[in-house]
């Protein structure tokens, strides 16, 4: 992977002498571990003209979930609590003679800021912008094997669950299972809070579990992932407990499931991404659902839960391949409750198959 990573730091080196600077302070912990392979509590990477060098506090460690750094960096551990490393990046680079350091000022405290003006009054600090958020965007085939295998993890912990009894059980609990599930099955961690909805909770975006017990004839919706090695992913389902379900709640689900496949179907490459929202987001529309919908229809994953691009009415920008995304609409009905339906894809253009679907479990809408 060492090749990779510097292939990776290459790229932002380029960025960066296109906008007038040879150096630069990566601080956001995502976009150090994509170039340099780790995720270090409070590291940062210095690229500079000649090498690049990886400022952390005290010794790596050995944990999995951290990774390891990449064996061409030379890595700077301060000692003890060491102060911090961006800080002390700042003074290494005033001292090698840099005019000029492009840092990432929408991840900069202006506590931190200031404190790096203050240890090199003479170095120019300029704005690195999105700059390694946008390198993120398109995955390599080793990224899609891991958010794929962050996938598989992922149905299996939920495909456990729906084996089990459900009714009596509260929200809370079942998100608790779930997420030692995903960690049972070789996740680093959840990748996200895993939200259990039932009854009228059922399909509220972002909901929090809660001490309601499952009851016969709720929605029960579920929102999930794992990491591995980083990458996360995503899945959202909704089900019906121990019952047939309602008329009522077969067309909701039906029209969600619809406007799903329709966003679903939209991704190619060279597509906009407002155009993906829109062909899910008219489905709803169309049936008197517009009030009330979550802003976007999906957006990207990978290092991060939410990443670029974002599938939204007013995002600009079209897809490229080896893009992974979310689609996940959904309606609540106040009172009532509602569906969500969230997978987990990699953008393909047509001659490879389309999209890739990564999360498998199934979209029937299943009576537990």
């Amino acid at each position: 992977m060492s090749e990779v990573y510097a292939a990776r730091r290459a790229r932002l080196r380029e960025c960066c002498n296109a906008g007038g600077s040879a150096t630069a302070l990566v601080t956001r912990p995502a976009n150090v571990r994509y170039l340099a392979g780790t995720a270090i509590q409070d590291a940062v990477l210095l690229l500079g003209a000649g090498e690049d060098l990886l400022l952390c506090r005290g010794t790596p460690g050995e944990r999995s979930e951290d990774g390891r750094p990449d064996e061409a960096l030379r890595v700077h551990s301060l000692p003890g609590s060491g102060g911090d490393p961006a800080v002390a990046a700042a003074d290494l680079a005033a001292g090698r003679g840099a005019e000029s350091l492009a840092v990432e000022e929408h991840h900069l405290t202006v506590t931190r800021h200031r404190a790096l003006v203050s240890v090199a009054p003479l170095l120019r600090l300029t704005d690195l912008g999105g700059s390694v958020e946008q390198l993120r965007v398109v995955k390599d085939e080793e990224e899609i094997s891991c958010l794929r295998i962050a996938a598989e993890i992922t149905d299996q912990a939920l495909a456990e669950l729906l084996e089990s009894i459900l009714v009596g059980r509260t929200e809370r609990h079942l998100a608790l299972e779930l997420e030692r599930r995903l960690v049972d099955h070789g996740a680093d961690s959840a990748a996200f809070a895993t939200s259990v909805a039932t009854g009228p909770h059922a399909g509220r975006r972002g909901h929090r579990p809660t001490d309601r017990r499952v009851e016969e004839g709720d929605f029960l919706s579920v929102c999930l992932g794992a990491t591995y090695r980083g990458y996360r992913c995503e899945i959202g389902r909704t089900f019906v407990i121990g019952t047939s379900p309602a008329d009522w709640q077969i067309e909701l689900y039906d029209l969600v499931f619809a406007a799903q496949r329709a966003g679903r179907q939209a991704l190619a490459p060279g597509v906009a991404y407002r155009d993906v929202d829109r062909a899910a987001r008219h489905v709803l529309d169309s049936a008197g659902y517009a009030e009330g919908l979550a802003p976007r229809m999906g957006h990207g994953v990978g290092l991060e839960n939410i990443e670029d691009p974002q599938l939204a009415p007013a995002a600009m920008g079209k897809l490229d391949a080896c893009v992974p995304v979310t689609v996940e609409p959904g309606v609540h009905l106040p009172g009532r409750g509602g569906v969500r339906i969230d997978d987990t894809l990699v953008v393909r253009p047509e001659a490879d198959g389309g999209p890739e679907l990564l999360t498998i479990t199934t979209k029937e809408l299943l009576a537990l």
